[in-house]
């Protein structure tokens, strides 16, 4: 009777491990334990943002609708697609299991049928004994002895028959619990099936196609409220300038960077932001004259500066290293005759925004106050000047935005944009936009287009501010 005992024990040994491993795995796989949950379709999972400053946008139609307009990430990858693969994996695994489940069911019906004959001949045996041990007269004969013998070997058997009998059953209950999982999933890949990652990755790419067609459509904006600031770095003295290339391409984010407002001549480049705030330079350029002031612009890869103790403007090259362009901007104050109001030799402030480059400036011929003057880039000819009736000396720091000059009241605490001037229109106004000004401090403030932000320098510290504009979509009638 040894072999059928041993055959039965690797049976019995075989489906406790089964049912050990099915204990074990299947709730961690179907979502049933304690640390881990199937999530619903519409589950999303977050995703941190990337680090650094956001730009958001406001808008109206010219029937007087609002429009948001969206900046879409860098390449996010969307949440759902880490659901979609999740829930295909786990499928797959599924189908598998229910493949070996098939397997294990055929196997255990086949040794169920040899177990159950095997309980048919125990219990005829069983019946037969007490037969025989109710005849007292027979106990001693030598057939009686060999069935008592037989029935000894085979008692052990039933405890562990009645174990097989519970696992078979738990194999079926296993079987149809993976028929209706399988049916579940099925339905839940079928709900979620067009939220596949390739699907999704191509209506991403398309979202961010038309929403840069949309923001090519977008004309110049009005500042409506200042954000911020973002702390860069904290370097150098109290005064100074730092800035980005707003015609530079996508791949290009060099960053210059000159300390203080007068005695210096060298301007230090950085690869990227993150090499500035590490402080890895890349190059430096010796400049062939010293600088007035903070109010410098880098500009489709030039520099653009107020030479020391003049009204000159130079346009320096960063590529070929020498001086491109120089001109006297005529009638302008110098040398702290109309600066802002913390000095620094701040008389002519060059700037860039949407439209192209400017100087902000004054002249006894407008009183002291502020004249604007459009600049050609290449020549350093004014094309066009428009006289303010706000005195310079009064202004904190000034900015272009699209055409409109911004002037704010203070450089010191509570610091706000307290007059606005349109080229286009040319008419003003008061406004009343305040920012944070943290280090109690600036001397430099300026806009950058391609990153709709403005960059300051406040007391030390590089700081970077949010703007939101408020756009007018042009229809396709505009001209």
């Amino acid at each position: 009777m040894s072999p059928p005992l041993l055959k039965l024990g690797a049976v019995l040994s075989t489906m406790a491990m089964i049912s050990n491993w099915m204990s074990q795995t299947l709730p961690s796989l179907v979502g049933l334990n304690t640390t881990t949950r199937l999530s619903t379709p519409d589950t999303l999972t977050q995703i941190s943002p990337k680090e650094g400053w956001q730009v958001y946008s406001s808008a109206q139609d010219p029937d007087g609708r609002c429009i948001c307009t969206v900046v879409a990430p860098e390449q996010n990858l969307c949440s759902r697609d880490a659901k979609s693969r999740q829930l295909r994996q786990l499928l797959e695994k599924v189908q598998n299991m229910s493949q070996s489940i098939e397997v294990l069911n055929l196997r255990t019906q086949r040794d169920f049928q040899y177990v159950l004959k095997m309980e048919t001949q125990m219990k005829g045996l069983k019946a037969k004994f007490r037969q025989i041990e109710d005849d007292r007269k027979t106990l001693m004969t030598k057939h009686f002895q060999e069935l008592k013998e037989k029935m000894d070997e085979l008692l052990p058997l039933i405890p562990v028959l009645e174990q097989y009998k519970t696992d078979a059953k738990l194999i079926t209950q296993f079987k149809e619990e993976i028929r209706n999982l399988s049916a579940v999933l099925t339905g839940i890949q079928e709900e979620i099936g067009a939220y596949d990652y390739e699907e999704l990755h191509q209506r991403v790419l398309s979202l961010e196609t038309r929403l840069r067609d949309c923001m090519k459509k977008l004309t110049c904006g009005k500042l409506m409220k200042i954000t911020g600031p973002i702390t860069v770095k904290t370097s150098g003295t109290r005064f100074g300038a730092w800035m980005t290339d707003p015609l530079a391409s996508e791949k290009n984010n060099r960053v210059w960077y000159m300390d203080s407002y007068t005695n210096n001549k060298i301007v230090r480049e950085y690869k990227s932001l993150a090499d500035f705030v590490s402080g890895a330079e890349s190059r430096t350029y010796n400049l062939p004259f010293k600088w007035a002031g903070t109010n410098h612009v880098v500009y489709n890869g030039s520099l653009y500066f107020n030479k020391y103790q003049s009204n000159i403007i130079i346009k320096y090259s960063f590529d070929m290293g020498r001086v491109l362009a120089q001109r006297s901007l005529e009638y302008a104050g110098f040398h702290n005759v109309y600066p802002y109001t913390w000095g620094g030799f701040s008389d002519i402030d060059l700037m860039a925004d949407e439209i192209g480059l400017w100087a902000v400036y004054a002249t006894n011929q407008n009183a002291g106050n502020i004249v604007i003057s459009q600049l050609n880039q290449d020549t350093l000819e004014v094309t066009k000047s428009w006289s303010t009736g706000y005195p310079k000396r009064s202004a904190g720091e000034s900015f272009m935005i699209c055409g409109t000059l911004y002037v704010t009241n203070s450089h010191l605490t509570g610091a706000k944009v307290y007059y606005s001037y349109s080229t286009k229109t040319s008419t003003y106004e008061y406004t009343d936009i305040p920012f944070h000004n943290q280090y109690f401090h600036i001397s430099m403030l300026d806009y950058n287009a391609r990153d709709r932000a403005l960059y300051a320098w406040n007391n030390g510290h590089q700081v970077l501010f949010n703007v939101t504009l408020f756009h007018i979509i042009k229809t396709e009638d505009d001209t």
